[in-house]
């Protein structure tokens, strides 16, 4: 399996970061794009990238911090991103919910990505909470990155899923998918194509059940992928297959996995 959107870079895995990585290849997780979130996570996912065939990285600035996204630090994402092993931009997008940056700031920081990621030939991952139809407006409006779009964990919300596909965008399932609340979702993922799905840990966050409450980790996506079996009716190893297949044509992956 392939966790194509985790946060090694986090500090909170700065002290068993090579426990975390054991557990994962034990689990069957064999492969991890590690995704950032602003330039100093950006720098360290590319080392940890440069440090370890099994992980590979995306460079970016999350909406939260869309008004720290200057042209100096936009030059120096794109030298990054100019790395072997950078396989995407990202994570960008918008988030309504928590508004830690002015929308505006948010859209202009989107569209920013948008053309690097254009610029660069590389894929984009999106972060959408609560701006959905402004994620998908500006998308049409900017026109979608040749290499492809994954609207990471993807929302609760059947229209979004559906315009998403439409546009020819991945979709990113993580955790939520096994919440015991997540009678919606998993009713919007039984309805999607498995060669459009990407799984995902989202780690630290996010946490699938049963641990809930505990910090997640790459070694715990196995139970995504369960759970999307369980969905579709299908064998777990099928899940993986197919979404192995999806990670490595998005993100070009060429090492374990």
């Amino acid at each position: 399996m392939i966790d194509t959107h985790c946060h090694l870079n986090h500090e909170d895995y700065a002290r068993d970061l090579s426990d975390v990585l054991g557990r994962a290849q034990y689990a069957g997780v064999s492969h991890i794009v590690c995704a950032s979130y602003d330039l100093e996570s950006s720098l360290r996912a590319v080392e940890l990238a440069g440090e370890n065939r099994m992980i590979s990285a995306s460079v970016g600035i999350h909406p939260h911090d869309a008004d720290t996204l200057t042209p100096k630090i936009e030059d120096q994402l794109k030298a990054l991103a100019s790395e072997e092993k950078v396989v995407a931009i990202g994570e960008t997008g918008l988030d309504y919910y928590r508004d830690l940056s002015p929308r505006d700031v948010q859209q202009a920081a989107f569209r920013r990505h948008i053309r690097l990621a254009v610029e660069l030939d590389l894929p984009l991952i999106i972060h959408s909470r609560d701006a959905q139809q402004d994620v998908i407006r500006i998308l049409a409006e900017e026109g979608l990155p040749p290499r492809g779009v994954v609207m990471h964990c993807l929302p609760s919300d059947p229209e979004f899923a559906r315009k998403s596909l439409e546009t020819g965008c991945y979709l990113g399932i993580g955790g939520p998918v096994t919440f015991q609340n997540a009678g919606k979702l998993r009713e919007i993922v039984a309805g999607l194509p498995l060669d459009r799905l990407l799984l995902e840990t989202d780690a630290p966050y996010l946490t699938p059940h049963p641990y809930r409450g505990k910090r997640n980790e790459p070694s715990y996506l196995p139970l995504v992928a369960e759970k999307i079996a369980e969905i579709k009716a299908i064998t777990p190893a099928e899940v993986a297959e197919i979404t192995t297949s999806n990670a490595r044509t998005l993100f070009r992956i060429q090492g374990p996995g």
